[in-house]
């Protein structure tokens, strides 16, 4: 109950910031941060909560799985297949890279052995489409690099997730719970995708019965059900949620643009609460201990990881394609880690794997790094957009309309993540 009133003070905290947080480079996303550390055995000492808690992995799980789902309600379709060629370049060429990259670094900089080094790449090489919803809702950002990011953000998660089950099993001996095989893996990602797409055009049949029919205001509860049914399927048959998760949301957009439109801003709200949720709980894991366990060449690759390695990936992914400069650099920083590194690194964890807690402790440092780093920078770029436009520069981004769109809701509610 402790836990459950701390969170309350720091959504009322949040919420009466978040004004000042939409106009400065204050973060409602380090406000709770910040709390869950305060809190925690490390300070106050408040709450206690361990790596192996389990609300540790039940509120990034929820948070990951609500926030892909309404991330994919935000995706156009026939726009995807005409504006796919960046996007891909960043997932097919970008996203390789920095795994290979972050796997050298940790291997040579940190100490760990190569399977690890390369499950610690494949753990940290995706984006968080939390924190970069905080650029890609804005309108004053160009619709092409709000487009790539979100995609780009969106996806990446799904993909790097065999290559985590598959390296965990190849690290050594397991807990039995992460042990996979590349077949077991396979049949879990197409399940995922099988109930993403299945699930919404039942639930769209179903809706045209003349019989029945949602009344006006129960209206947004119907694509909640919707998830709610998909994320408990998913568990009890072992598919993957957040492929899932994403697929119903791009599908049940698609089938009905009504059901988008009533289900947005109670979906962004949900969304925001278990982000923040498993923002205070994993802010409760970052304590003087964690921070005091990871040497010295560990903080190097955690910069390295920020400043470097994701910058330089995505440069190279990018080459040759019409982007302006201005938009190649603003994407090439804005690649932050969040919920989809959480929950892998907690499997690294829980795998039992030999230098399993090594590995996790340089990607909660990384993930946390990562989180004030680009939480507080999202309104300076968004605002250098709007000062260069207003003085009549050219954002070079060449097409207008946006492949994604966050809405108005969130953005006033929270100024960004």
């Amino acid at each position: 109950m402790v836990l459950v009133a701390v969170f309350g003070v720091a959504l009322l905290v949040a919420v009466l910031l978040s004004g000042l947080a939409a106009r400065t480079v204050l973060s409602t996303s380090f406000l709770f941060l910040a709390g869950g550390a305060l809190v925690s055995d490390g300070f106050l000492g408040l709450i206690h909560i361990t790596p192996d808690s389990e609300i540790v992995s039940v509120t990034a799980d929820l948070a990951l799985v609500a926030v892909l789902f309404t991330d994919g309600m935000h995706v156009s379709l026939p726009k995807l297949r005409a504006h796919w060629r960046n996007p891909a370049r960043a997932l097919g060429l970008g996203m390789p890279l920095a795994f290979v990259f972050m796997a050298l670094v940790t291997h040579y900089l940190v100490g760990l052995d190569w399977t690890t080094s390369f499950l610690v790449g494949a753990v940290l090489a995706p984006t968080d489409p939390v924190f970069a919803s905080a650029i890609v809702g804005r309108t004053e950002v160009p619709a092409k690099l709000r487009q790539l990011l979100n995609v780009e953000s969106g996806v990446n998660d799904g993909l790097a997730l065999p290559v985590v089950l598959l390296l965990i099993a190849a690290a050594g001996p397991t807990a039995g719970s992460a042990e996979a095989s590349p077949g077991k893996i396979a049949v879990e990602l197409l399940l995922g995708l099988t109930f993403g797409v299945v699930l919404p055009l039942l639930v769209n049949v179903l809706v045209r019965f003349r019989l029945l029919g949602a009344e006006a205001k129960l209206q947004p509860l119907l694509p909640l059900a919707s998830g709610i049914i998909l994320y408990a399927a998913c568990h009890l048959t072992h598919a993957n949620p957040y492929l899932a998760a994403f697929s119903a949301g791009a599908v049940l957009a698609h089938l009905s643009p009504e059901a988008k439109a009533s289900f947005e801003p109670l979906g962004e709200a949900l969304a925001e609460l278990a982000k923040f949720a498993a923002l205070l709980v994993f802010g409760a894991l970052l304590t003087p201990k964690l921070f005091g366990a990871l040497s010295f060449g560990g903080y190097a690759a955690v910069i390295l990881a920020i400043f470097l390695i994701r910058p330089a990936s995505l440069l190279l992914s990018l080459l040759g394609t019409g982007i302006s400069r201005r938009e190649k650099l603003v994407a090439a920083w804005f690649g932050p880690k969040g919920f989809a590194s959480v929950v892998y690194g907690l499997l690294v964890l829980q795998s039992g794997i030999p230098q399993a807690e090594q590995a996790f402790t340089l990607i909660a440092v990384c993930i946390a790094f990562s989180i004030v780093a680009h939480s507080s920078t999202d309104v300076p770029i968004a605002r250098a957009f709007d000062v260069e436009d207003l003085a009549g520069i050219p954002d070079g981004s060449g097409d207008t309309d946006a492949l994604t769109h966050t809405s108005p809701q969130a953005l006033s509610a929270t100024g960004g993540p």
